[in-house]
């Protein structure tokens, strides 16, 4: 037994000291990192996703997040062109293209990444009047995503997006923009106002406008109707009178001489009772009396 406790002592030692070399040896890589490997201080290439094994003590691993990440740049005062004081703050997003340049080009990516945004921040604000700045947020944007790619392009990233969250202008400048809010306020009010009276003022005009060509239509068609009216009236009157004078004549034609000379003696009679001292005879009235008169001998 006591010859037994060297070995046992000597294979606990090397139990333990292999799995120390394959906890240092084994790795095993998501799939958004990898690793970028050292070997005796030499960059021999990024390893991953998987399992990955490394020689313990000679390799070195670097691990590298492939994802988009988003980081934050608190207040900043700068400077525009117009000599305006403004505190600006915005987030960026970027992302890892080449793990192997972002490990070997800079030390230390995101210390460097804000720097350098930080700096770019103040050089394009302070190109920009203070009105654009306040009004042309999505043009700053731009700008700035532009400048730092620039830069971060030779470290094997790229910036996705800039966005600025909030833009804090002087305090005077601040109180301009509120009474210019109100003013434009106010002048929204009035020219609403007034284009509501306008309206109204149109829609009454319209309404008089087709009351009145109701009322003249209502007034063509009831003269039209009315005239209409009279023409059958005249019309009925007339065909009245066509119809009386035809029976007058067909009664005449069968009246005799002497019957027609007693109506004339009748009318004498009529006229013999009046306050009229002159007469006038017609020509035929004398041949009707001879007639008459002959006809009274002959009986």
């Amino acid at each position: 037994m006591e010859a037994l406790t060297p070995i046992l002592c000597l294979v606990a030692v090397i139990a333990v000291i292999l799995v120390i070399f394959l906890a240092n040896a084994i790795r095993i890589v998501p799939e958004y990192q990898r690793l970028v490997v050292f070997r005796l201080g030499r960059c021999i290439g990024t390893k991953g996703p998987g399992l990955i094994l490394l020689i313990p003590v000679i390799d070195r691993a670097v691990k590298v997040d492939l994802r988009e990440q988003v980081r934050e740049i608190p207040h900043q005062t700068s400077i525009t062109k117009d000599n305006a004081p403004i505190s600006i703050d915005f987030i960026w997003y970027y992302k890892v293209l080449d793990p192997a340049e972002s490990v070997l080009q800079v030390s230390n990516f995101e210390m460097a990444a804000q720097g350098m945004a930080t700096t770019t921040l103040r050089a394009v604000i302070g190109g920009i009047p203070l009105d654009d700045v306040l009004s042309e947020r999505e043009h700053i944007n731009t700008m700035l995503r532009t400048r730092l790619d620039e830069v971060t392009e030779r470290w094997g990233v790229k910036v996705t997006n800039v966005e600025i969250r909030e833009i804090i202008p002087p305090r005077e400048v601040q109180e301009a923009m509120n009474r210019q809010m109100s003013a434009e306020r106010v002048r929204r009010a009035v020219v609403t106002e007034s284009t509501g009276t306008r309206e109204a003022a149109i829609n009454v005009a319209e309404g008089e406008k087709q009351a009145a060509i109701l009322k003249a239509e209502g007034q063509k068609q009831a003269a039209i109707l009315q005239a209409e009216g009279e023409k059958q009236a005249q019309v009925l009157r007339a065909e009245g009178f066509s119809v009386a004078l035809e029976k007058i004549f067909a009664t005449a034609k069968s009246i005799d001489q002497k019957t027609m000379t007693l109506q004339y003696f009748e009318t004498l009679k009529a006229l013999g009772a009046g306050a009229s001292t002159k007469y006038i005879f017609p020509m035929e009235f004398t041949s009707m009396l001879e007639n008459f008169v002959k006809g009274r001998e002959e009986k």
